[in-house]
Protein backbone atom coordinates (compact mmCIF):
# COMPACT_ATOMS: atom_id res chain seq x y z
CA UNK A 1 0.00 0.00 0.00
CA UNK A 2 1.37 3.31 -0.76
CA UNK A 3 2.08 6.12 1.78
CA UNK A 4 -1.14 8.29 1.71
CA UNK A 5 -0.32 10.60 4.44
CA UNK A 6 -1.94 13.99 4.01
CA UNK A 7 -0.92 17.41 2.66
CA UNK A 8 0.19 20.04 4.97
CA UNK A 9 -2.05 23.29 4.62
CA UNK A 10 0.96 25.88 5.06
CA UNK A 11 -1.03 28.66 2.45
CA UNK A 12 -2.65 31.87 3.78
CA UNK A 13 -4.32 33.98 1.68
CA UNK A 14 -1.36 36.33 1.00
CA UNK A 15 0.54 33.72 0.24
CA UNK A 16 -1.96 32.63 -2.07
CA UNK A 17 -2.05 35.56 -3.62
CA UNK A 18 1.42 35.60 -4.03
CA UNK A 19 1.38 32.05 -5.64
CA UNK A 20 -1.52 33.03 -8.45
CA UNK A 21 0.69 36.36 -9.20
CA UNK A 22 4.07 34.51 -9.59
CA UNK A 23 2.23 31.99 -11.89
CA UNK A 24 0.35 34.52 -13.74
CA UNK A 25 3.28 36.80 -13.97
CA UNK A 26 6.84 35.84 -15.20
CA UNK A 27 7.61 33.51 -18.48
CA UNK A 28 4.52 34.51 -20.66
CA UNK A 29 5.19 38.43 -20.62
CA UNK A 30 8.82 37.96 -20.31
CA UNK A 31 9.30 35.50 -23.22
CA UNK A 32 6.15 35.85 -25.07
CA UNK A 33 5.35 39.82 -26.17
CA UNK A 34 7.16 40.02 -29.04
CA UNK A 35 5.88 37.36 -30.65
CA UNK A 36 2.28 38.68 -29.73
CA UNK A 37 3.85 42.13 -30.78
CA UNK A 38 4.86 40.26 -34.28
CA UNK A 39 1.16 39.18 -34.93
CA UNK A 40 -0.70 42.49 -33.77
CA UNK A 41 2.03 45.13 -34.09
CA UNK A 42 1.42 48.34 -32.35
CA UNK A 43 -2.14 46.94 -31.27
CA UNK A 44 -0.29 44.07 -29.17
CA UNK A 45 -1.91 45.86 -26.51
CA UNK A 46 -5.29 45.32 -27.64
CA UNK A 47 -4.89 41.60 -27.74
CA UNK A 48 -3.58 41.69 -23.87
CA UNK A 49 -6.93 43.84 -23.22
CA UNK A 50 -9.03 41.38 -24.87
CA UNK A 51 -7.55 38.08 -23.67
CA UNK A 52 -8.22 39.38 -20.06
CA UNK A 53 -12.38 40.12 -20.92
CA UNK A 54 -12.42 36.22 -22.37
CA UNK A 55 -10.22 35.22 -19.94
CA UNK A 56 -11.91 36.88 -16.91
CA UNK A 57 -15.28 35.12 -17.52
CA UNK A 58 -13.06 31.33 -17.04
CA UNK A 59 -11.80 32.91 -14.16
CA UNK A 60 -14.81 34.16 -12.19
CA UNK A 61 -15.85 30.39 -12.72
CA UNK A 62 -13.19 29.09 -11.50
CA UNK A 63 -13.08 31.38 -8.09
CA UNK A 64 -16.73 30.16 -7.69
CA UNK A 65 -15.94 26.10 -8.34
CA UNK A 66 -13.19 26.45 -6.32
CA UNK A 67 -15.24 27.93 -3.45
CA UNK A 68 -17.58 24.56 -3.72
CA UNK A 69 -14.28 21.90 -4.12
CA UNK A 70 -10.98 23.08 -2.94
CA UNK A 71 -9.54 19.34 -3.83
CA UNK A 72 -6.20 18.96 -5.31
CA UNK A 73 -8.08 17.55 -8.49
CA UNK A 74 -9.04 20.87 -9.56
CA UNK A 75 -10.61 20.29 -12.95
CA UNK A 76 -11.09 16.52 -12.51
CA UNK A 77 -12.79 16.98 -9.47
CA UNK A 78 -15.35 20.10 -10.68
CA UNK A 79 -16.02 17.21 -13.75
CA UNK A 80 -16.96 14.01 -11.81
CA UNK A 81 -18.63 16.06 -9.28
CA UNK A 82 -20.77 18.14 -11.56
CA UNK A 83 -21.01 15.67 -14.93
CA UNK A 84 -20.65 12.81 -13.29
CA UNK A 85 -18.47 10.74 -16.07
CA UNK A 86 -15.18 8.97 -14.41
CA UNK A 87 -13.49 9.00 -17.87
CA UNK A 88 -14.51 12.35 -18.86
CA UNK A 89 -12.99 13.63 -15.10
CA UNK A 90 -9.74 11.81 -16.19
CA UNK A 91 -9.55 12.73 -19.31
CA UNK A 92 -10.00 16.30 -18.61
CA UNK A 93 -7.07 16.10 -16.05
CA UNK A 94 -4.72 14.58 -18.23
CA UNK A 95 -5.00 17.82 -20.54
CA UNK A 96 -4.48 20.00 -17.70
CA UNK A 97 -1.80 17.82 -17.18
CA UNK A 98 -0.30 17.93 -20.57
CA UNK A 99 -0.89 21.73 -20.99
CA UNK A 100 1.21 21.80 -17.63
CA UNK A 101 3.69 20.20 -19.21
CA UNK A 102 3.75 21.81 -22.18
CA UNK A 103 3.69 25.30 -20.51
CA UNK A 104 6.75 24.46 -18.19
CA UNK A 105 8.62 22.99 -21.18
CA UNK A 106 8.08 26.71 -23.11
CA UNK A 107 9.44 28.07 -19.73
CA UNK A 108 12.47 26.03 -19.86
CA UNK A 109 13.19 27.61 -23.27
CA UNK A 110 12.80 30.81 -22.06
CA UNK A 111 14.94 30.12 -19.38
CA UNK A 112 17.53 28.97 -21.76
CA UNK A 113 17.13 32.21 -23.98
CA UNK A 114 17.19 34.64 -21.31
CA UNK A 115 20.61 32.61 -19.95
CA UNK A 116 22.67 32.89 -23.19
CA UNK A 117 21.87 36.08 -23.78
CA UNK A 118 23.84 37.20 -21.01
CA UNK A 119 26.23 34.24 -21.28
CA UNK A 120 29.69 34.85 -23.55
CA UNK A 121 28.53 32.50 -25.49
CA UNK A 122 27.86 33.26 -29.28
CA UNK A 123 26.91 30.25 -30.97
CA UNK A 124 25.49 27.60 -28.18
CA UNK A 125 25.23 24.23 -29.70
CA UNK A 126 22.04 22.32 -29.32
CA UNK A 127 22.77 19.70 -27.09
CA UNK A 128 24.70 22.05 -24.61
CA UNK A 129 21.14 23.90 -24.94
CA UNK A 130 19.34 20.86 -24.41
CA UNK A 131 21.62 20.48 -21.18
CA UNK A 132 21.17 23.49 -19.58
CA UNK A 133 17.27 22.78 -20.02
CA UNK A 134 17.35 19.70 -18.08
CA UNK A 135 19.64 21.09 -15.71
CA UNK A 136 16.81 23.95 -14.90
CA UNK A 137 13.85 21.40 -15.02
CA UNK A 138 16.13 19.55 -12.64
CA UNK A 139 16.29 22.05 -10.12
CA UNK A 140 12.99 23.14 -9.76
CA UNK A 141 11.96 19.05 -9.23
CA UNK A 142 14.54 19.65 -6.08
CA UNK A 143 12.82 22.82 -4.69
CA UNK A 144 9.35 21.02 -5.42
CA UNK A 145 10.29 17.65 -3.26
CA UNK A 146 11.75 19.90 -0.99
CA UNK A 147 8.28 20.78 0.18
CA UNK A 148 5.12 23.31 -0.13
CA UNK A 149 6.94 25.98 2.56
CA UNK A 150 10.03 25.85 0.99
CA UNK A 151 8.55 26.22 -2.60
CA UNK A 152 6.27 28.59 -1.35
CA UNK A 153 8.87 31.20 0.06
CA UNK A 154 10.52 30.58 -3.14
CA UNK A 155 7.59 31.86 -4.87
CA UNK A 156 7.36 35.06 -2.90
CA UNK A 157 10.95 36.28 -3.47
CA UNK A 158 10.75 35.50 -6.87
CA UNK A 159 7.30 36.90 -7.65
CA UNK A 160 8.65 40.45 -5.84
CA UNK A 161 11.49 40.24 -7.94
CA UNK A 162 9.63 39.48 -11.28
CA UNK A 163 7.18 42.49 -10.43
CA UNK A 164 9.70 44.89 -9.94
CA UNK A 165 11.23 43.85 -13.52
CA UNK A 166 8.05 44.33 -15.02
CA UNK A 167 7.72 48.11 -13.01
CA UNK A 168 11.02 48.76 -14.07
CA UNK A 169 10.09 48.18 -17.72
CA UNK A 170 7.61 50.72 -17.32
CA UNK A 171 9.33 53.60 -15.38
CA UNK A 172 12.72 53.01 -17.71
CA UNK A 173 10.28 53.21 -21.04
CA UNK A 174 8.03 55.87 -19.96
CA UNK A 175 11.27 58.25 -18.99
CA UNK A 176 12.62 56.93 -22.14
CA UNK A 177 9.06 58.43 -24.00
CA UNK A 178 9.00 61.56 -22.48
CA UNK A 179 13.07 62.65 -23.85
CA UNK A 180 13.05 64.78 -27.50
CA UNK A 181 14.69 62.32 -28.67
CA UNK A 182 12.00 59.66 -28.29
CA UNK A 183 10.59 59.59 -32.00
CA UNK A 184 8.95 56.53 -31.95
CA UNK A 185 5.00 56.99 -32.56
CA UNK A 186 2.76 56.13 -29.98
CA UNK A 187 1.17 52.42 -29.22
CA UNK A 188 -2.10 53.91 -29.48
CA UNK A 189 -2.14 54.75 -33.10
CA UNK A 190 -5.76 56.09 -35.08
CA UNK A 191 -4.85 53.81 -37.71
CA UNK A 192 -7.57 50.74 -38.75
CA UNK A 193 -7.49 47.86 -36.37
CA UNK A 194 -6.09 44.66 -37.61
CA UNK A 195 -8.72 42.02 -36.16
CA UNK A 196 -7.48 38.91 -37.90
CA UNK A 197 -3.90 39.65 -36.35
CA UNK A 198 -5.25 41.15 -33.16
CA UNK A 199 -6.84 37.81 -32.64
CA UNK A 200 -3.79 35.53 -33.30
CA UNK A 201 -1.79 37.99 -31.06
CA UNK A 202 -5.05 37.17 -28.40
CA UNK A 203 -4.72 33.35 -28.45
CA UNK A 204 -0.91 33.44 -27.82
CA UNK A 205 -1.50 36.39 -25.15
CA UNK A 206 -3.58 33.45 -23.58
CA UNK A 207 -0.12 31.86 -21.89
CA UNK A 208 0.61 35.25 -20.44
CA UNK A 209 -2.62 35.01 -18.32
CA UNK A 210 -2.68 30.99 -17.47
CA UNK A 211 -2.00 30.73 -13.83
CA UNK A 212 -5.20 31.22 -12.34
CA UNK A 213 -6.58 28.17 -12.55
CA UNK A 214 -3.14 26.28 -10.98
CA UNK A 215 -4.40 27.97 -7.62
CA UNK A 216 -7.11 25.19 -7.41
CA UNK A 217 -4.69 22.38 -7.48
CA UNK A 218 -3.02 23.31 -4.11
CA UNK A 219 -6.23 23.72 -2.38
CA UNK A 220 -5.27 20.94 -0.26
CA UNK A 221 -2.61 22.80 0.90
CA UNK A 222 -4.35 26.27 1.29
CA UNK A 223 -5.82 27.37 4.86
CA UNK A 224 -9.56 28.23 4.78
CA UNK A 225 -9.70 27.54 0.88
CA UNK A 226 -13.35 28.22 0.61
CA UNK A 227 -12.94 31.94 1.21
CA UNK A 228 -9.17 32.41 0.37
CA UNK A 229 -9.63 30.98 -3.17
CA UNK A 230 -11.99 33.15 -4.96
CA UNK A 231 -10.17 36.45 -3.51
CA UNK A 232 -7.28 34.90 -4.88
CA UNK A 233 -7.95 34.18 -8.16
CA UNK A 234 -9.19 37.78 -8.58
CA UNK A 235 -6.53 39.61 -7.10
CA UNK A 236 -3.85 37.66 -9.00
CA UNK A 237 -5.42 38.56 -11.93
CA UNK A 238 -6.15 41.92 -11.25
CA UNK A 239 -2.42 42.90 -10.62
CA UNK A 240 -1.51 40.95 -13.56
CA UNK A 241 -3.56 42.87 -16.35
CA UNK A 242 -2.55 46.14 -15.04
CA UNK A 243 1.34 45.28 -15.02
CA UNK A 244 0.87 43.71 -18.16
CA UNK A 245 -0.71 46.33 -20.25
CA UNK A 246 1.80 48.75 -18.70
CA UNK A 247 4.25 46.97 -20.19
CA UNK A 248 3.24 46.29 -23.51
CA UNK A 249 2.33 49.69 -24.17
CA UNK A 250 6.04 50.93 -23.26
CA UNK A 251 7.27 47.93 -25.16
CA UNK A 252 5.76 48.35 -28.35
CA UNK A 253 6.35 52.61 -28.10
CA UNK A 254 10.13 51.64 -27.70
CA UNK A 255 10.87 48.91 -30.03
CA UNK A 256 9.22 48.47 -33.20
CA UNK A 257 7.06 45.14 -32.84
CA UNK A 258 8.96 43.46 -36.01
CA UNK A 259 12.38 44.28 -33.94
CA UNK A 260 10.55 42.51 -30.78
CA UNK A 261 9.28 39.52 -32.69
CA UNK A 262 13.13 38.82 -34.02
CA UNK A 263 14.44 39.22 -30.20
CA UNK A 264 14.68 35.99 -27.76
CA UNK A 265 15.12 38.10 -24.91
CA UNK A 266 12.19 40.82 -25.59
CA UNK A 267 12.08 43.13 -22.25
CA UNK A 268 15.66 43.17 -22.09
CA UNK A 269 15.50 44.72 -25.40
CA UNK A 270 13.75 47.16 -23.92
CA UNK A 271 15.71 48.15 -21.18
CA UNK A 272 18.52 48.71 -23.69
CA UNK A 273 16.97 50.75 -25.53
CA UNK A 274 15.89 53.14 -22.67
CA UNK A 275 19.10 53.02 -20.71
CA UNK A 276 21.94 52.31 -23.65
CA UNK A 277 24.43 53.79 -21.46
CA UNK A 278 23.61 51.56 -18.50
CA UNK A 279 24.25 48.09 -18.38
CA UNK A 280 21.43 45.49 -18.53
CA UNK A 281 22.93 42.34 -16.75
CA UNK A 282 20.70 43.13 -13.81
CA UNK A 283 17.65 42.81 -16.16
CA UNK A 284 19.04 39.09 -17.41
CA UNK A 285 19.07 38.54 -14.04
CA UNK A 286 15.36 39.41 -12.92
CA UNK A 287 13.97 37.69 -16.05
CA UNK A 288 15.60 34.56 -14.95
CA UNK A 289 13.83 35.11 -11.88
CA UNK A 290 10.65 35.51 -13.00
CA UNK A 291 10.80 32.63 -15.82
CA UNK A 292 12.06 30.16 -13.24
CA UNK A 293 9.32 30.91 -10.69
CA UNK A 294 6.44 30.23 -13.78
CA UNK A 295 8.72 26.87 -13.96
CA UNK A 296 8.32 25.70 -10.42
CA UNK A 297 4.66 26.81 -10.19
CA UNK A 298 3.31 24.76 -13.18
CA UNK A 299 6.23 21.97 -12.02
CA UNK A 300 3.77 21.88 -8.08
CA UNK A 301 0.46 22.25 -10.24
CA UNK A 302 1.44 19.00 -12.26
CA UNK A 303 2.76 17.18 -9.49
CA UNK A 304 -0.55 17.52 -7.00
CA UNK A 305 -3.19 16.98 -10.36
CA UNK A 306 -1.52 13.80 -10.51
CA UNK A 307 -1.43 13.05 -6.82
CA UNK A 308 -5.21 14.41 -6.46
CA UNK A 309 -6.24 12.28 -9.25
CA UNK A 310 -4.72 9.12 -8.18
CA UNK A 311 -6.52 10.04 -4.33
CA UNK A 312 -9.84 10.16 -6.03
CA UNK A 313 -9.29 6.53 -7.90
CA UNK A 314 -9.15 8.10 -11.39
CA UNK A 315 -5.36 7.14 -11.79
CA UNK A 316 -3.37 4.05 -10.53
CA UNK A 317 -3.06 4.23 -6.50
CA UNK A 318 0.90 4.05 -6.32
CA UNK A 319 0.97 7.88 -7.53
CA UNK A 320 -1.28 8.86 -4.36
CA UNK A 321 1.62 8.83 -1.96
CA UNK A 322 3.89 11.26 -0.47
CA UNK A 323 7.16 10.99 0.69
CA UNK A 324 7.30 10.70 4.93
CA UNK A 325 10.02 13.36 5.38
CA UNK A 326 8.88 16.24 2.99
CA UNK A 327 5.27 15.31 2.88
CA UNK A 328 5.25 16.31 -0.68
CA UNK A 329 3.90 14.08 -3.98
CA UNK A 330 7.70 12.39 -4.69
CA UNK A 331 6.13 9.85 -7.23
CA UNK A 332 3.84 12.50 -9.46
CA UNK A 333 7.33 14.95 -9.35
CA UNK A 334 9.31 12.58 -11.02
CA UNK A 335 6.87 12.24 -13.62
CA UNK A 336 6.32 15.23 -14.47
CA UNK A 337 10.21 15.99 -14.33
CA UNK A 338 10.01 13.19 -17.38
CA UNK A 339 6.85 14.15 -19.10
CA UNK A 340 8.51 18.10 -19.07
CA UNK A 341 12.21 17.06 -20.46
CA UNK A 342 10.79 14.86 -23.55
CA UNK A 343 8.75 17.56 -24.56
CA UNK A 344 10.61 20.21 -24.12
CA UNK A 345 13.52 18.72 -26.57
CA UNK A 346 11.12 18.41 -29.05
CA UNK A 347 9.74 21.70 -29.81
CA UNK A 348 10.22 25.78 -30.08
CA UNK A 349 8.70 28.26 -27.79
CA UNK A 350 6.01 29.40 -29.46
CA UNK A 351 4.88 26.49 -30.49
CA UNK A 352 5.06 24.91 -27.24
CA UNK A 353 2.90 27.90 -25.90
CA UNK A 354 0.40 27.39 -28.42
CA UNK A 355 0.12 23.92 -27.44
CA UNK A 356 -0.43 24.76 -24.15
CA UNK A 357 -3.18 27.28 -24.85
CA UNK A 358 -5.16 24.89 -26.82
CA UNK A 359 -5.22 22.11 -24.40
CA UNK A 360 -6.43 24.71 -21.15
CA UNK A 361 -8.96 26.52 -23.66
CA UNK A 362 -10.56 22.90 -24.51
CA UNK A 363 -10.22 22.33 -20.30
CA UNK A 364 -11.86 25.73 -19.68
CA UNK A 365 -14.61 25.19 -22.22
CA UNK A 366 -15.29 22.01 -20.23
CA UNK A 367 -15.12 23.66 -17.09
CA UNK A 368 -17.39 26.05 -17.85
CA UNK A 369 -19.56 23.64 -18.85
CA UNK A 370 -19.72 21.43 -15.49
CA UNK A 371 -20.77 25.05 -13.80
CA UNK A 372 -23.36 25.62 -16.38
CA UNK A 373 -24.56 22.18 -15.49
CA UNK A 374 -23.86 22.34 -11.78
CA UNK A 375 -26.51 25.95 -11.54
CA UNK A 376 -29.06 24.37 -13.96
CA UNK A 377 -29.18 21.09 -11.36
CA UNK A 378 -30.17 23.50 -8.96
CA UNK A 379 -27.36 22.52 -6.45
CA UNK A 380 -26.66 25.11 -4.12
CA UNK A 381 -24.08 23.40 -2.05
CA UNK A 382 -21.32 25.50 0.10
CA UNK A 383 -20.32 28.12 -2.77
CA UNK A 384 -19.33 31.17 -1.03
CA UNK A 385 -18.77 33.05 -4.45
CA UNK A 386 -21.40 32.54 -7.30
CA UNK A 387 -21.74 34.19 -10.35
CA UNK A 388 -24.72 34.18 -12.63
CA UNK A 389 -24.84 31.35 -15.57
CA UNK A 390 -24.40 33.75 -17.97
CA UNK A 391 -20.59 33.66 -16.65
CA UNK A 392 -19.69 30.37 -17.68
CA UNK A 393 -21.70 30.50 -21.50
CA UNK A 394 -19.90 33.19 -22.10
CA UNK A 395 -16.27 31.35 -20.86
CA UNK A 396 -17.13 28.88 -23.13
CA UNK A 397 -17.83 30.42 -26.11
CA UNK A 398 -14.34 32.62 -25.61
CA UNK A 399 -12.32 29.75 -25.48
CA UNK A 400 -13.92 27.89 -28.30
CA UNK A 401 -13.44 31.09 -30.33
CA UNK A 402 -10.18 31.86 -28.93
CA UNK A 403 -9.11 28.18 -30.09
CA UNK A 404 -9.93 29.22 -33.77
CA UNK A 405 -6.78 31.71 -33.83
CA UNK A 406 -4.28 29.36 -32.85
CA UNK A 407 -1.46 28.39 -35.70
CA UNK A 408 -2.07 24.88 -36.88
CA UNK A 409 1.07 23.12 -35.80
CA UNK A 410 0.07 23.85 -32.21
CA UNK A 411 -3.30 22.77 -33.03
CA UNK A 412 -1.76 19.31 -34.43
CA UNK A 413 0.57 18.74 -31.05
CA UNK A 414 -2.39 19.56 -29.15
CA UNK A 415 -4.71 16.97 -31.27
CA UNK A 416 -2.01 14.39 -31.16
CA UNK A 417 -1.75 14.88 -26.93
CA UNK A 418 -5.37 14.48 -26.28
CA UNK A 419 -5.59 11.43 -28.76
CA UNK A 420 -2.81 10.05 -26.51
CA UNK A 421 -4.47 11.19 -23.16
CA UNK A 422 -8.14 9.58 -24.46
CA UNK A 423 -6.24 6.05 -25.32
CA UNK A 424 -4.73 5.85 -21.52
CA UNK A 425 -7.88 7.04 -20.02
CA UNK A 426 -9.69 4.27 -21.92
CA UNK A 427 -6.87 2.00 -20.97
CA UNK A 428 -7.19 2.57 -17.19
CA UNK A 429 -10.87 2.96 -17.14
CA UNK A 430 -11.51 -0.48 -18.99
CA UNK A 431 -8.77 -1.91 -16.46
CA UNK A 432 -10.63 -0.51 -13.47
CA UNK A 433 -13.79 -2.21 -15.01
CA UNK A 434 -12.16 -5.62 -15.18
CA UNK A 435 -10.57 -5.54 -11.81
CA UNK A 436 -13.77 -4.25 -10.19
CA UNK A 437 -15.87 -6.98 -12.09
CA UNK A 438 -13.47 -9.65 -10.49
CA UNK A 439 -13.86 -8.22 -7.21
CA UNK A 440 -17.55 -8.59 -6.80
CA UNK A 441 -17.15 -12.54 -8.29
Amino acid sequence: MPNRSSLRRELGLWSLIAYGVGDILGAGIYALVGEVAGRAGRYAWLSFVVTIVLAGFTALSYAELGSRFPQSGGEASFCRKTIGWNWLATLVGFLVLCSGVASLATVSWAFVGYLLEAAPVQAASPLFKGSLLIGFVAVLGGINLWGIRQSSTVNIVCTVVEAAGLLTVVVVGAAYLMQEQAVAPPPLVCEPIAWGGVMQGSALAFFAFIGFEDMVNVSEEVRRPERNLPIAILVSLGVATTLYVAVVLVATAIVPPHELARSEAPLLEVIRRGLPDVSTWWFTVIALFAVANTGLLNFIMGSRLLYGMAGEGLLPGWLYAVHPKTETPHRTIGLVFLLAVALALSGSLAHLAGTANVLLLAVFATVNLSLVVLKRQGRAGNATFVVPIMIPLLGAASCILLIGFVPWRSLATAAAMVAAAGVVVVLFHRRARVDASEERR
